[in-house]
């Protein structure tokens, strides 16, 4: 993938549901880093990816965004599976998810 993005490039660009959007604006994310820029069209239509960047440049949100756009509330069975190198890597990124699907009533 080219490290080369559209600064123009919003949330609402990437078509995340209505409801992950609503949790990112309130958030106060405004414009997609790279490395979200470029996963997050590629999760929405269920290609796999691998991705590679710097701490703090957002990759939690580059996979739990789209992930949890493409999520269905009403089947109790998992629908998305996270590995984590280290129990407090799991429980920030355990963290950021809720976060990010705050408006996805009965999401756990």
């Amino acid at each position: 993938m080219s490290s080369e993005i559209n600064t123009e490039l919003s949330f609402q660009d990437l078509e995340l549901s209505d409801k992950i959007l609503k949790s990112v604006n309130e958030l106060g994310y405004e414009t997609p880093t790279p490395i979200q820029a470029q996963i997050i069209p590629h999760l929405l239509e269920g290609k796999d990816v691998v991705g590679q960047a710097q701490t703090g440049t957002g990759k939690t949100a580059a996979f739990a965004l789209p992930l949890l756009s493409k999520i269905d509330i009403k089947k109790r069975s998992t629908q998305i599976l996270v590995l984590a190198p280290t129990r407090e890597l799991a429980i920030q990124v355990s963290e950021a998810f809720q976060r990010y699907a705050k408006k996805l009533k009965e999401f756990h």
